[in-house]
């Protein structure tokens, strides 16, 4: 198996607990599924959100699905002119015998539109 960095983004709505915690599920579990991850196979999650976003730690929705004995961080994203508001972002680092070409990294709601070099 070897160390691999999985990427997902979503965007919300409006800036409140609910709504940050569902996206970031949804995220998460998305990123899980879709790579059939198990548990004990991830390594670490990093969150990062952006300036407009202060309600809720996403890490605190991924602690809720059962990931709080993984490694949890959340940061500042950069704030750049053009930026996709309200956008949450993450990179998962985990074992698998996937190839980097082989995992599917996923981009919902509004980050659609952030990595269309991306496959599905």
């Amino acid at each position: 198996m070897k160390l691999r960095g999985l990427r997902g983004a979503t965007t919300c709505d409006v800036d409140t607990v609910e709504e940050i915690d569902t996206k970031t599920k949804a995220l998460v579990t998305e990123m899980l599924d879709r790579n059939e991850i198990d548990h004990e196979d991830l390594v670490s999650i990093i969150f990062t959100a952006t300036d407009d976003l202060h309600s809720q730690f996403p890490a605190t929705a991924a602690r809720a699905l059962g990931l709080g004995d993984v490694p949890l961080l959340c940061a500042r994203e950069l704030e750049i002119t053009g930026g996709k508001p309200r956008t949450i972002r993450v990179l998962m680092h985990l074992y698998t015998e996937r190839t980097r070409r082989e995992l599917h990294h996923v981009y919902l709601e509004g980050a659609t539109t952030l990595r269309d070099d991306l496959p599905e």
